[in-house]
């Protein structure tokens, strides 16, 4: 079973998860905020008012329980056996993920942005598809601050703070995967071709959530669906069930994919330099099909 972002759909339900973190009259104004950013243009969106305050001492020990006994699982996979990318294991020491205690958001951006400029910051619930794509779009990632119930450990179908902060953030102290994203970012945001929209949403999935790059002749995972994934992390890499394909950008825009289910096929990046320059060249063309040349972001990697 799968859990990650699904940037295709449209707004959802805040989380289902009870959390004394996001019970707060802050959280439900801002859960408001992204609804109504549904209905605006890319311009109009104030991430801004979608922000709420993370309230750390509001986490449970059973909250740092359940973060402590998942880091440890993963983190046994991804470092001691040689599962993960070398550029998220170097991005989770940079941001200072540990067993603990639950990452707090001010040390982990106060490490990202000097690295990148990249920051994360806490929102109640799922946000609609252009709103998610602002944030990135302006070199910021909307992050769900909940942690799943202890009876959750192993699958949530919506993402939560293991997901998205232990899964996602470490790429983002990656100069090359971070300018990747924004680029995407911008990309999304902009268009309004619904060709475009579906063919993002794939490219989505098969990277940054369900991506596998070679690393020293080794097949590494990076995506954030396997990263924080116990299950889908050992068969993305080990079942002989999955076709891994070699990365070309049109064939996975090109790639239907199911939600409920072990994804059967992936796609294998060579290096986050190939995923980057592909990411400019396909959002030069969206871009400037949206009169938005301007807004493509200037590599701050370039080899």
């Amino acid at each position: 079973m799968n859990e990650g972002h699904k940037p295709q759909d449209e707004a959802k339900p805040a989380a289902s998860i009870y959390s004394n973190a996001i019970d707060t009259d802050e959280a439900r104004a801002a859960q408001a905020a992204a609804d109504r950013s549904a209905d605006l243009g890319p311009d109009k969106i104030d991430i801004d008012a979608m922000k709420i305050t993370q309230n750390h001492e509001r986490y449970t020990e059973a909250d740092h329980e359940v973060w402590g006994v998942l880091y440890e699982k993963r983190m046994r996979h991804l470092r001691d056996e040689g599962a993960g990318s070398r550029i998220f294991l170097q991005g989770a020491d940079v941001i200072d993920l540990n067993r603990q205690r639950v990452p707090d958001l001010r040390v982990v951006n106060q490490n990202l942005s000097a690295c990148t400029g990249w920051s994360s910051h806490g929102v109640p619930g799922y946000l609609p598809a252009k709103s998610f794509f602002a944030f990135l779009a302006q070199r910021q990632f909307p992050t769900t601050i909940t942690v799943r119930p202890k009876e959750s450990m192993d699958y949530l179908p919506e993402p939560d703070i293991i997901h998205d902060v232990f899964g996602h953030v470490p790429l983002h102290a990656d100069p090359v995967f971070a300018d990747f994203l924004q680029t995407y970012g911008k990309a999304a945001l902009y268009t309004n071709n619904p060709d475009h929209t579906e063919r993002l949403a794939r490219l989505f999935w098969f990277t940054v959530e369900f991506g596998l790059i070679h690393e020293d002749n080794t097949m590494k995972l990076y995506g954030s669906g396997l990263i924080s994934s116990e299950g889908e992390g050992h068969h993305a890499l080990e079942s002989p069930d999955v076709e891994r394909r070699a990365f070309d950008l049109d064939r996975v825009c090109d790639t239907t994919f199911e939600i409920d289910h072990y994804q059967p096929i992936l796609y294998v990046l060579e290096s986050f330099e190939q995923l980057r320059d592909a990411m400019v060249d396909y959002a030069e063309r969206v871009l400037d099909e949206a009169g938005k040349l301007d807004e493509l972001p200037a590599l701050t990697s370039k080899s």
